[in-house]
C-alpha cells in the first residue's frame, strides 16, 4: 500500500495563493468570459445556487456523464469535507459530511446524510448500493436539512434528479465503454413527445465485468464479477400550464460478486520471531493462518461470493399551480431484495462467515404548499411514511465455535411530520429564514440470533451438543417512539444582485434504533438514542460574470450530541462491532469552493474545493473501559481537496478536443470511534484523466479515460476482532482504464 504525506500548512498555502491569483486574474483579462448562472431546488424550488443561503456542491448531467460518475462513491471527486466508504467491497456506499455520517452496516437504519431520489427518501442503508444513469444533476447539501427534507438528514443531504420527459421535440442518446479487467457498460435514453402535452422518457443500462479485482487463491479464481442491468420508465403530462404530472417506474436486477476484505491477525507467528502483533503481515490467527503477501486484492477467502439484488421502485409527482400558490405530492414506493456472502474472518475457514439477506418495503409521501408575497417566500408541508425491514442472516462460525447461527430483525417503521418555510424580506437586500419541523417517529422490532447447534460434537457458544433444538442466545421484541423538533434561523444579505452573505443557526435530529446484526447477548440488542446536531454556519457566495469566476466559502460549528457511532462490545460470548451512543462532540472547520473559466484561454474550465476540519469526541465508555475525550470522530479527515480542469481545444469547424483532469487529496483519518491505530489510513493522493474527441454538429463523441491513474489503495473501511484473533481492512477501486463513444440525437 502506497502513502502520501503532504503538509497541511503547505497545502492550505498553495491553495490560498491560488484563489489569490484566480481573484487577480480578471483585471489582466482583455475580453470577457461568461459564467452560466447554476440553478437548483435545494429549497423546494428553482433558484440560483447564490439565493441559498448554504453550502453545497451541485453535478450536472455533463460532468455525471464525462467523468464516469456511476455510483454514489464516486461524488466524493466533486466535494470537500466529504468523505464515502462502502461498508462492505462494492456495496452499501455511506456519505460523511463535515465528520458527520454514519458508520454502520444494518439494513434496519437510516443514513445520517439522507439520500433523495427525484424527492423520494430512501429509508435503508441497503438501498444506497444503485447505480446512476439518465440524470439531470446531483445536488449536495452540507449541514442539518431537517426543516425542508424528510427523516434523519443531520450531516446533509443527496439529492439526485432524474432527467424528465419532455415534449419539447424526439432526443436519445446511445453510450457505451470497454475498459480493464473485461469490463464493458451500455447506456441507451429515447425522449418521445406524442403530443404537445403528453411525453415518455426509456433509459436503461447494463454493466457487465467479466473479471474481478480481487483473486481467490483458494478457488484460483478472481472475484467480484459484475452483471448488472437497470431500467427506467417515466410518462409526463402537462395538460395546461398549471398541472405537471411525472410518473416514474424503474427497477434493477444485479446477480454479481462481493469482494473480501484483506486478512490481518493478531497473534504472533512461529516463523516469524520478533515480529510485534497485532495487524502485522506475518500475525496470525487462532489456526495458524497468515496473510503475507501484502497484496489487498489476494486472499484464501471461504464461501461463495455472491451479490444479488431485485428492486423496484416507482414515484408520483404532482404539482398544481393555483395562482396563489402551488400543490406539490410526492409519493414513493419502493420493493427491495439482496442478498450476499461476506467472510469477515478473511481466512480460508469458516470462523465468522455470514450471509445477509434483506427484504424492504416503503412507501413515503410529501404534500405541500407553496406560494409568495411581496415580502415572502413560503412553504408548508406534511410528510408521511412506512417502512419494513425484514433481516435473515445465516452464520457460519463452525471451525470457531463448532457451530451455526440464525440472526434475524423484522423492523417496522412509521413516521410522520410537519414542517413550514419562510424567507422574509425585510429590505431590498436582506432576507430572514425561518424553518420548523415536528417530526413522530414509531420502531418496532422482533429480532434475534439462535444457536443453531448443528455441528458435531456440539456448540462451543452455548455447549448444546449437535441435534438440539435452535437456543435462542440474544433476542428483542420492544418498540421505541421519538418526538422532536428540527428548526433553522437565518439572515441573507444580499450585498450585490450576484453577491450573498448568510449566517444561520440550524438543529438536525436522527432517530434512535435498533442494531440487526449477529448477538450473544440480548443486552447487544438494545436500542440505540437519538442523536441531534447543533449546527452554526456564515459563508460568502459570488459570481464575477465577466471574469468567469464563481467563489463561495463558510465557516462551520457543529455541537453534537449523543453521537450514533460503532462502538465495539464485548458483553456476549462473541465480541461483536454494533452502533451505540458517544455523548458528546465538537466540530467545527470550513469549506472553499472555486470555479474559473479565465478569459485569457478560451474552452478552459478550472475547479477546485478545500475542506477544513476538526473533529473532537467526548469521553465514552467501551468494552476496555472509558475512553478519554479527544478522539477523532471516524472518517472525517482533516483537510480534503479536490481540483479539476477541462480543456476544449477546436480542432476545426467540425472537430474538439477535450481534454479533462481531476485529482483528490485526503488528509489521514480513523475508521471507528476508537481511533483504532490498526483502521488508520494515512493521507492519500488519486487521480483521474480523460481525452475526448467531439464532432460538433453529429453529436459523436470517442474518449479514452482512466480513473485512479496512480494506482493508489486506500483504506475504506475495516473492522478489528481481535479477540477472535481475526481483522479485514476493505481498499478502493485499482487502477481501472478503458474507451467510451457515445452518439446524441
Amino acid at each position: 500500500m502506497k502513502h502520501h504525506h503532504v503538509s497541511r500548512a503547505a497545502l492550505l498555502s498553495s491553495t490560498v495563493f491560488g484563489v489569490a491569483l484566480l481573484i487577480g486574474a480578471p483585471a489582466a483579462a482583455q475580453e470577457a468570459a461568461l459564467v452560466e448562472e447554476v440553478t437548483v431546488t435545494a429549497q423546494k424550488r428553482a433558484q440560483d445556487v447564490l439565493d441559498v443561503g448554504g453550502t453545497l456542491d451541485v453535478v450536472s448531467a455533463g460532468e455525471l456523464a464525462s467523468r464516469r460518475i456511476e455510483q454514489v462513491r464516486d461524488l466524493a471527486t466533486f466535494s470537500s469535507n466529504l468523505d464515502i466508504k462502502e461498508q462492505v467491497p462494492g456495496a452499501m456506499p455511506i456519505l460523511t459530511i463535515r465528520g458527520v455520517g454514519l458508520d454502520d452496516f444494518s439494513s434496519t437504519n437510516n443514513p445520517s446524510a439522507g439520500v433523495y431520489v427525484d424527492e423520494v427518501y430512501l429509508a435503508s442503508l441497503a438501498q444506497m448500493s444503485f447505480d446512476l444513469f439518465d440524470l439531470e444533476r446531483v445536488e449536495l447539501l452540507k449541514g442539518p436539512q431537517g426543516t425542508l427534507y424528510g427523516r434523519n438528514s443531520t450531516a446533509g443531504a443527496l439529492n439526485i434528479i432524474t432527467a424528465k420527459p419532455s415534449t419539447s421535440g424526439f432526443s436519445a442518446r446511445a453510450a457505451g465503454s470497454y475498459g480493464n479487467f473485461k469490463a464493458y457498460d451500455l447506456e441507451g435514453m429515447v425522449n418521445l413527445p406524442l403530443s404537445d402535452t403528453f411525453a415518455l422518457r426509456f433509459a436503461g443500462k447494463t454493466i457487465q465485468q467479466d473479471e474481478g479485482y480481487w483473486y481467490n487463491r483458494k478457488i484460483a479464481s478472481d472475484i467480484g464479477r459484475r452483471d448488472l442491468w437497470l431500467g427506467r420508465v417515466q410518462a409526463r403530462w402537462t395538460p395546461n400550464d398549471d398541472l405537471d404530472v411525472n410518473l416514474k417506474v424503474e427497477g434493477q436486477r444485479s446477480r454479481s460478486e462481493l469482494g473480501q476484505g484483506e486478512f490481518f491477525g493478531v497473534l504472533p507467528s512461529p516463523s516469524a520471531p520478533g515480529v510485534a502483533c497485532p495487524g502485522q503481515p506475518a500475525c496470525t490467527d487462532f489456526f495458524g493462518y497468515s496473510d503475507r503477501d501484502g497484496d489487498p486484492f489476494k486472499g484464501d477467502w471461504s464461501g461463495g461470493h455472491f451479490y444479488n439484488i431485485d428492486q423496484v421502485g416507482t414515484a408520483l409527482k404532482v404539482d398544481y399551480r393555483m395562482g396563489w400558490a402551488t400543490l406539490t405530492s410526492v409519493t414513493g414506493y419502493a420493493n427491495f431484495q439482496r442478498s450476499f456472502y461476506i467472510d469477515t474472518d478473511a481466512t480460508p475457514l469458516r470462523q465468522t462467515d455470514f450471509i445477509q439477506t434483506d427484504k424492504i418495503h416503503q412507501l413515503s409521501e410529501e404534500l405541500r404548499l407553496a406560494g409568495s408575497t411581496e415580502r415572502l417566500e413560503w412553504l408548508v408541508g406534511g410528510f408521511y411514511s412506512t417502512d419494513r425491514v425484514r433481516v435473515y442472516n445465516p452464520g457460519f462460525l463452525d471451525d470457531l465455535f463448532n457451530t451455526e447461527t440464525l440472526s434475524f430483525a423484522d423492523q417496522k417503521t412509521k413516521s410522520a411530520a410537519m414542517f413550514a418555510n419562510g424567507e422574509w424580506k425585510l429590505g431590498e437586500q436582506l432576507s430572514l429564514i425561518t424553518g420548523l419541523r415536528y417530526t413522530w417517529e414509531e420502531k418496532t422490532d422482533v429480532g434475534g440470533t439462535d444457536d443453531l447447534a448443528l455441528v458435531c460434537p456440539g456448540s462451543a457458544l452455548t455447549g448444546a451438543p449437535c441435534g438440539s433444538p435452535p437456543i435462542r442466545i440474544a433476542s428483542v421484541d420492544a418498540k421505541i417512539k421519538d418526538t422532536n423538533w428540527s428548526w433553522k434561523l437565518g439572515l441573507n444579505w444580499k450585498l450585490t444582485p450576484l453577491t450573498l452573505l448568510y449566517a444561520s443557526a440550524s438543529q438536525g435530529v436522527k432517530s434512535g434504533g435498533f442494531f440487526s446484526g449477529v448477538a450473544t447477548s440480548s443486552a447487544q440488542l438494545e436500542p440505540y438514542d437519538p442523536e441531534t446536531l447543533l449546527a452554526f454556519e456564515a459563508g460568502w457566495k459570488t459570481r464575477i460574470p465577466g471574469a468567469g469566476l464563481q467563489l463561495s466559502a463558510s465557516v462551520f460549528y457543529y455541537d453534537y450530541s449523543d453521537i450514533q457511532t460503532f462502538i465495539r462490545d464485548t458483553s456476549g460470548a462473541l465480541p461483536i462491532q454494533r452502533l451505540g451512543n458517544v455523548g458528546e462532540a465538537e466540530l467545527y472547520g470550513a469549506d472553499l469552493d472555486v470555479s474559473w473559466r479565465p478569459a485569457a484561454v478560451d474552452g478552459l474550465t478550472l475547479q477546485a474545493g478545500l475542506g477544513l476540519l476538526h473533529t473532537e469526541l467526548g469521553a465514552f465508555a467501551a468494552s476496555a473501559g472509558v475512553v478519554p475525550a479527544g478522539n477523532k470522530l471516524p472518517n472525517a479527515p482533516e483537510v480534503t481537496f479536490n481540483a479539476s480542469a477541462q480543456y476544449d481545444a477546436r480542432l476545426n469547424d467540425a472537430w474538439t478536443l477535450r481534454l479533462q483532469g481531476g485529482t483528490r487529496y485526503s488528509d489521514g483519518l480513523f475508521k471507528d470511534a476508537l481511533n483504532d491505530p490498526l483502521l488508520r489510513q494515512d493521507s492519500y493522493w488519486s487521480w483521474d484523466g480523460r481525452v475526448a474527441l467531439l464532432a460538433n454538429e453529429q453529436g459523436w463523441e470517442l474518449a479514452v479515460w482512466g480513473k485512479n491513474l496512480g494506482d493508489e489503495q486506500h483504506l475504506v473501511q475495516g473492522v478489528n476482532n481481535g479477540a477472535l484473533g481475526v481483522g479485514f481492512r476493505t481498499y478502493n477501486a485499482p487502477r481501472t482504464y478503458g474507451v467510451s463513444i457515445s452518439k446524441s440525437w
